[in-house]
């Protein structure tokens, strides 16, 4: 079940992680998502939130073109 979670949370992140023009927007932006994410699934909303800002700020540094 965990590891679904993190997936989905991830896949979650994802779908938005080209918002975002700053680094606080991007963390703002994925630590919500994330949280989003989390919720919907009954998770924990500081991990999802974790993992939110994490995914969306590794995907914009790896993209910037896309951020």
């Amino acid at each position: 079940m965990r590891k679904s979670l993190i997936a989905a949370l991830l896949a979650g992140t994802a779908a938005i992680a080209a918002c975002g023009d700053t680094t606080g927007e991007q963390v703002l932006y994925g630590a919500g998502a994330g949280a989003a994410g989390a919720a919907l699934l009954n998770g924990s909303l500081v991990t999802g939130a974790a993992v939110g800002v994490a995914g969306n700020l590794i995907y914009c540094k790896e993209n910037p073109s896309r951020c």
